[in-house]
């Protein structure tokens, strides 16, 4: 792993489902060391997705590449054993709603006594001490609560719903590794670690890039139709302004105005539309649209249905972007890559990654880190501080 950019980082892993654990999975494709902390119930995402056999493909996604151990937080022993994995960590992560590390003894003022350069990142819905920080916050919540479901809603005209991708997640996850990396940087500088607060609701703000319309008091243009019906029953995204299209369509493309001499400007716009609509239709196929489009230089996709071909795309096999891996019981599954290519250093997992069993590495990852042998390491199942599968 030496080429490896985060390779020697130790990180102690306690996060769950998705906010924490996307983090995690980065920082291991990135070199470093993640040793997963599973509780004895195990991370509620493993079986997210009913399978006869395996781990649910969302929990292979976010963890495969570490390391696991499990460990009873309510164990004698536990707050003690915790303490000595974080004198050897760099990093630790954990979203446990706020309040919960500190209960057993393994929050920020806890671990940076064991150890003043460590990092640790705690992810939560509404900050570690706001007014609601011990409300209940899951991605739909904050998708909901940051205008981000009622604006979808009212732009496009349909029923509230959520979005179906978890980004108040996924984007903390994002943040936190440019927070982590921040403090790694200061570290560098300081010698002194520190601990990064981040809240959800804030992530979700900060990347909005409609955040200006509200703050502004301004509602934002509905967005008009990107997506158009092609030939060979398949559909098509085109980026631009209509005004934009029709200028090309008509100047460039020989398509003429359908509107009679004097008509009002909304007449001009539907007439405009379903001579577009037309044009795009009534070419010979798909290929000799998207050709056009091609020579008329509008950037264009087509709408693939959700599934299993939408990986079948040109580019992806390229780009490397799925990869072979072994679920926890030794089926052949694939997953997605993480997206980083550097010019001189390595990322990735690779197609020997298998998906950790809960506390599988209870015996390496000890001897490892504290220099167990297997008696203490032994001792402390027999306690119940660990368990395994």
């Amino acid at each position: 792993m030496a080429n490896f950019p985060l390779a020697g980082l130790k990180v102690l892993d306690f996060s769950r489902v998705v906010a924490g654990p996307y983090a995690t999975r980065m920082m291991s494709d990135l070199g470093a060391e993640v040793l997963k902390v599973e509780p004895p119930e195990g991370d509620v995402s493993r079986k997210f997705v009913k399978r006869e056999t395996g781990v649910a493909g969302s929990f292979l996604q976010l963890n495969i590449g570490k390391k696991n151990i499990c460990i009873d937080l309510k164990a004698d022993g536990a707050t003690s054993l915790i303490h000595k994995l974080a004198a050897e960590a760099d990093i630790v992560v954990q979203n446990f709603r706020p309040g919960i590390m500190e209960k057993f003894g393994i929050g920020w003022d806890d671990l940076s006594k064991v150890n003043p350069r460590l990092v640790m990142l705690s992810i939560s819905g509404y900050g570690q001490n706001g007014p609601e920080r011990e409300k209940a916050a899951y991605a739909p919540v904050l998708h909901a609560e940051t205008g981000l479901i009622a604006r979808q809603a009212q732009m496009s005209g349909a029923h509230p719903t959520d979005i179906q991708f978890a980004m108040a997640d996924s984007y903390s996850s994002l943040h936190g590794i440019i927070a982590i990396l921040s403090a790694l940087r200061t570290l560098d500088q300081t010698g002194e670690g520190q601990h990064i607060d981040l809240a959800m609701l804030n992530v979700l703000h900060s990347a909005d890039d409609y955040a200006h319309y509200a703050l502004d008091d301004i509602w934002p243009k509905a967005p008009e139709t990107l997506v158009w019906e092609a030939p060979e029953d398949r559909q098509v995204l085109i980026t631009g302004d209509m005004k934009w299209m029709w200028l090309l369509f008509s100047t460039k493309d020989g398509l003429q105005d359908p509107t009679p001499e004097g008509s009002d400007i909304p007449t001009k716009v539907r007439m405009r539309r379903e001579a577009m609509e037309h044009h795009i239709r009534s070419q010979p196929s798909f290929d000799a649209l998207t050709a056009m489009l091609d020579r008329l230089n509008l950037a264009w996709g087509e709408v693939h249905p959700f599934g299993p071909d939408v990986y079948d795309q040109p580019s992806i096999k390229s780009l490397g972007t799925i990869v072979d891996v072994t679920d926890d019981a030794g089926q052949a599954r694939r997953t997605v890559q993480s997206p980083y290519r550097f010019s001189k250093s390595q990322s990735g997992i690779d197609s020997n990654a298998k998906i950790a069993k809960r506390g599988e590495h209870n015996v390496a990852a000890l001897q490892d880190w504290l220099d167990l042998t297997e008696g203490e390491v032994a001792a402390l199942s027999e306690a119940g501080t660990l368990l395994k599968d």
